[in-house]
């Protein structure tokens, strides 16, 4: 697998993977506008062999992650990878990608995930990310709170003082903070976070 960086020439690739996997998919306008912005990491990474979503040869897209910079931190917007590729550790390669690309363990970086998607929670809680708060009714379709986490300095050593906003007194353990009690123990269907009015 190759992580590269995300050319106009991937979008329609990128379009068949993202209506496949969500009944609210984004549309091209909405993918254009993300990846125009100046200083953002939009990632494609691609396979080889069968199973790619792409050309004749066997090299394929197999997913995507769409992060865009906002004053000293990177909000990762889309995370995606192809149904039929899934836990094969691509969206893991795609976020440590983007980590390194930031900045490593310097940089700052934030994302809303639903409490139900207990498979990208575990992935960001491995990766560093703490929950810091929750966004209420977040999700257009179904109205789900999202929980706001964070990557930070502070996060690595589970504190949350370099978080605006964030109250550093008891920071728990990745997205085990402030779940609401009356989530569901819903399967994860997609594994990735979904952006407000797509998912």
């Amino acid at each position: 697998m190759a992580i590269q960086r995300l050319t106009f020439s991937d979008m329609p690739q990128v379009l068949a993977i993202e209506r496949r996997s969500y009944a609210a998919p984004w549309s091209l306008a909405m993918f254009v506008l993300e990846t125009a912005k100046s200083g953002g990491l939009c990632v494609v990474a691609r396979a080889f062999g069968s199973g790619a979503e792409g050309s004749a040869s066997g090299i394929g897209l197999v997913g995507y992650a769409i992060v865009s910079k906002y004053d000293d931190a990177f909000h990762v917007m889309n995370v995606c990878v192809d149904p039929n590729r899934r836990r094969e550790g691509i969206a893991r390669g795609l976020l440590e990608h983007v980590v390194e690309r930031a900045g490593g363990d310097d940089a700052r970086l934030t994302l809303e995930v639903r409490p139900s998607n207990r498979g990208a929670r575990a992935l960001y809680d491995d990766l560093g990310f703490l929950s810091v708060g929750v966004r209420r009714r977040y999700y257009r379709d179904d109205g789900e709170d999202a929980l706001i986490m964070w990557r930070t300095p502070a996060t690595l050593q589970g504190r949350t003082y370099d978080i605006p906003g964030a109250d550093d007194e008891g920071a728990g353990p990745g997205s085990r903070g402030p779940v609401p009690p009356d989530v569901p123990d819903v399967p994860d269907v997609a594994g990735v976070p979904r952006r407000r009015g797509r998912s």
